[in-house]
């Protein structure tokens, strides 16, 4: 954690510790971001999950934070898309890998409907 990050933390703690509804605090432009973030996909009714990017999930709760299939997730650590390993007869996935799936994923998928459009233009299916 940076040292901005660290103070903010602190000036939160502080203010938080303050009775009344409003909130006050002075934060650095970083933290700023991340709370506006966070914020945003709350107000968009999604689900946000804080972990140690080094904590490790089941196969089953895999599924739920990649919004798929248990299934789905065994299919995708069988093919290598999601590192996992094996403790005793159980699977674990580190959330840092769901982290690195999702972004590989957003990647191909850019690149899928970049070449869509170029299809779409080529053949005059463009308005």
């Amino acid at each position: 954690m940076t040292d901005l990050l660290m103070r903010d933390a602190a000036a939160l703690h502080r203010a938080l510790a303050e009775p009344g509804n409003e909130v006050n605090v002075a934060m650095s432009r970083e933290t700023a971001e991340l709370v506006s973030r966070l914020v945003d996909a709350r107000a968009r009714g999604e689900e946000i999950v804080v972990s140690p990017a080094n904590a490790e999930v089941s196969p089953t709760e895999a599924a739920v934070l990649l919004a798929m299939s248990r299934p789905q997730v065994r299919k995708l650590m069988d093919r290598g898309l999601l590192e996992s390993r094996k403790v005793g007869t159980h699977h674990r996935i580190r959330v840092s890998s769901i982290r690195a799936f999702l972004e590989a994923e957003r990647e191909r998928r850019r690149g899928a409907m970049a070449e869509l459009a170029a299809v779409q233009n080529e053949l005059g299916l463009t308005e």
